[in-house]
């Protein structure tokens, strides 16, 4: 089965919040589309509204198969990557990256997992291109054809009394 693994890198934001029960919310910001040599959970950058992190890196595999929802996501008006982080002691560890996006419509419904589409670096959308290009084949679509109903088939049968003949 042809299949192809990118190894990407993911850039994460904490921001401090006024909340009840928390201090700091955490958001996927950005994909690296190549891995740098960094520890994961570096700190990037501070901004005025918060801090970037180096998650750390994570394969996305692409697969013959789902060619057809790597179009989907290719055409879209941006095409994206969802990340998913899981919930890890004080913080937040990195869960998976897909490229599908409905793996990643399925992803959001765990409730363990924070889960955001980030844009698609332009190297990445170029790789899962010439990947859909070259394993992609179009199946038609063959419409079901209906049989006709059996009026008898759902009817109730005829009830039998031993020892009686119908016409008695």
């Amino acid at each position: 089965m042809p299949k192809e693994t990118l190894n990407v890198g993911v850039v994460v934001k904490k921001r401090r919040i006024n909340h009840a029960w928390a201090t700091h919310s955490w958001k996927p910001v950005g994909i690296l589309p190549s891995v740098p040599q960094t520890p994961p959970w570096t700190l990037l950058a501070h901004e005025t509204d918060g801090e970037l992190f180096y998650a750390g890196s994570c394969d996305v595999t692409l697969y013959h198969g789902e060619t057809a929802h790597y179009r989907d996501n290719l055409v879209s008006g941006r095409p994206s990557l969802w990340v998913a982080l899981r919930r890890a002691g004080e913080g937040y560890e990195l869960a998976c990256v897909c490229i599908d996006p409905y793996e990643g419509e399925a992803l959001a419904q765990d409730p363990d997992l924070l889960v955001e589409a980030v844009a698609m670096p332009p190297e990445v959308a170029a790789r899962a291109h010439a990947f859909y290009a070259k394993f992609h084949v179009e199946e038609p679509f063959i419409k079901r054809k209906r049989k006709k109903a059996d009026p008898d088939a759902l009817s109730r049968p005829a009830v039998r009394i031993m020892g009686l003949e119908e016409g008695q």
